[in-house]
């Protein structure tokens, strides 16, 4: 890259480049590279940044001047590097069709409008691998407060804030605390999950990734407040870019006295591991999670006892996901009032979700509990891409339920949630549009449930299966209408038989889609048809004789030799031998090739 010995004249004192695995996965490590060339022989400093959220508009390059005002640019490439380089920094002007943030009417204003950031407060706003910017912006201030007074004060404050936790099943924090706390031992654990295993869920994964400090902080309070002398972070090591940045803040945190011996003068003292897990699935159930850090295969175990009662080596011990740790600190430093300002009467705070599917703006989200799906979709989101409507929304994961869009408005919390036959779960935020088939997310979803299951209750490891084969069936035009009968009655005796949550929520997708899309059921069984035209047992590709031009691409392109016809004739396909991939119509230039 050229660079021009002018100094900069346009006031700008940092750049941020966000760099968690959203960005780098979109060239943000190039972009980065190509800024510190440009910019730090002219005195510019280029800083790593976490993830804001806005993994649509990545890469991210945030400009800040000596006014404190603050310019995001989206979808930086290395043409858009020269620009800002030359245009902004050099000669201070904005160039405003770039810009995501800072500056009227920027693409992503309505983004963050509604978003109100607790447990995402730093990211995308600090490094991550710098503790000195954790502690500059209040970092471990909480942590302090907390140590100055009593373990019972802090259970307290959590308690009065409705803290519960983010991992799925929205248990009491303060309260799974202070009975962790009332068991007499003479050794006592915390543990974080961050085993996030649900499809399209990357919020522990980003969190960890943009402000590991904050996750810790909790930790370590949790660790005083229940009196835990040793902790474990439970990391899957398909996050290799989170693993990194959390031994970075153990060891910077070690270094600093907020963790090891004597923590701060106080007496306490804490000190943390990281386990990494191999990505099953079921080790996020929390007895499962114990026996795979213990060194064991991870299989869930009957409860009670629970944790809090007996749990790492059979000691007391406390397990919280990665977003509960995040909040704790802020509640501790800003007071339980100011958490429980947000939210609903029964769900408190806010909650991070993974917005994710047919969306135009999809990333990390976090808003007050009580929002509505309508307001994360359309009003945070963008709505659906155009041409599009929505169909259905699936929160929760494979454990989730499938929620009509006629139920859109529903408010996103605990309970009313529930009411509707889904679950919060971690905060994935699944959207599809009209183009889904509901029998094949159904198939999808059950067919994960099946890989995961560690085989231990017979209900889940076979009724499982035998839900998927008859998935399977309808999908591939074998259906009858007796296998809709048959999917409800393995289904309620999977949830009634199986041990853990993962047997007890996995018929949940389809139940929901049984519930909620019953005409699309009976189209597959009784009409042999996909309405949304996916289940390729079901559909058929057809050329069109008055689109079609005999252009001759779709014959090049179809890999079976399903397509003959001279050049500038009809062409036409073979059913025998087409495999339903649907090359001929993505290249088709006329719209020729239909599907029925």
């Amino acid at each position: 890259m050229s660079q021009s010995n002018s100094t900069p004249n346009s006031g700008i004192v940092e750049i941020r480049v966000g760099l968690a695995s959203c960005g780098m996965a979109a060239g943000a490590t190039q972009v980065s590279k190509a800024l510190i060339e440009a910019l730090e022989p002219h005195g510019v400093p280029v800083k790593a940044a976490g993830c804001i959220g806005m993994c649509y508009a990545e890469p991210l390059v945030e400009l800040i001047d000596a006014e404190g005002r603050h310019f995001m640019y989206g979808k930086v490439d290395d043409e858009r590097v020269q620009g800002i380089v030359d245009r902004h920094v050099k000669q201070g002007q904005p160039i405003s069709e770039w810009l995501e943030l800072g500056h009227p009417g920027a693409q992503s204003e309505k983004y963050l409008a509604k978003q109100v950031r607790i447990a995402l407060r730093n990211c995308g706003h600090i490094d991550p691998e710098n503790i000195d910017d954790y502690v500059a912006a209040g970092g471990y201030s909480a942590l302090a407060k907390s140590l100055q007074t009593s373990p019972e004060a802090v259970i307290e404050e959590v308690s009065q804030a409705g803290l519960r936790g983010r991992g799925g099943a929205g248990f009491p924090t303060g309260l799974k605390w202070r009975l962790t706390r009332e068991v007499p031992s003479d050794a006592k654990y915390v543990v974080c999950n961050a085993d996030e295993g649900d499809p399209g869920a990357f919020m522990d994964r980003s969190l960890l990734e943009s402000d590991p400090h904050t996750v810790l902080e909790g930790m370590i309070i949790a660790s005083y407040a229940i009196g835990a002398s040793r902790g474990y972070f439970y990391v899957r090591a398909e996050y290799p870019v989170a693993v990194r940045r959390l031994r970075k803040a153990i060891s910077q945190a070690t270094e600093r006295g907020y963790l090891g011996d004597d923590i701060l003068g106080s007496g306490h003292s804490f000190e943390v591991s990281i386990r990494e897990g191999a990505g099953a699935f079921v080790c996020g159930e929390e007895t499962a999670l114990l026996m795979s850090i213990e060194g064991r295969r991870g299989m869930p175990v009957p409860r009670p006892p629970f944790p809090s009662e007996r749990g790492l080596w059979d000691h007391p011990t406390s397990i919280n996901n990665v977003e509960t740790f995040a909040n704790v600190p802020f509640i501790l430093d800003q007071g339980w009032q100011a958490y429980a300002a947000h939210g609903t009467d029964k769900s408190k705070g806010t909650k991070v979700f993974a917005l994710a599917g047919n969306v135009v703006r999809g990333g990390l989200v976090e808003v007050p509990m009580g929002t509505t799906l309508r307001e994360i979709i359309y009003d945070i989101g963008g709505g659906i891409p155009e041409g599009h409507t929505l169909k259905a929304v699936q929160t929760g994961g494979p454990s989730g339920g499938c929620i009509p869009a006629s139920l859109a408005d529903t408010p996103v919390d605990y309970d009313s949630l529930a009411a509707v036959g889904s679950i919060m779960g971690s905060g994935g935020l699944l959207v599809m549009d009209d183009t889904a088939c509901m029998v094949d997310v159904a198939r999808f979803f059950i067919a994960f449930s099946v890989e995961e299951s560690c085989g231990k209750c017979t209900f889940c490891r076979v009724g499982t299966r035998q839900m998927e084969e008859i998935l399977n069936r309808i999908t591939g035009g074998e259906g009858s209408p007796e296998d809709l009968l048959k999917l409800e009655e393995i289904a309620e005796k999977i949830i009634k038989g199986s041990l853990c949550g993962l047997g007890q929520t996995a018929p949940n997708p389809v139940l929901t889609t049984l519930r909620n899309f019953a005409d699309e059921y009976e189209a597959h069984v009784n009409e042999k048809r996909c309405p949304a035209k996916r289940c390729t047992a079901l559909i058929t590709f057809e050329i069109i004789a008055d689109k079609c031009t005999g252009c001759t691409l779709c014959a090049r392109n179809c890999p079976t030799k399903a397509i003959t016809g001279e050049s500038r004739e009809l062409h036409f396909i073979d059913q025998d031998k087409c495999i339903k991939c649907g090359l001929c119509q993505n290249v088709c230039k006329f719209d020729a090739v239909a599907v029925s």
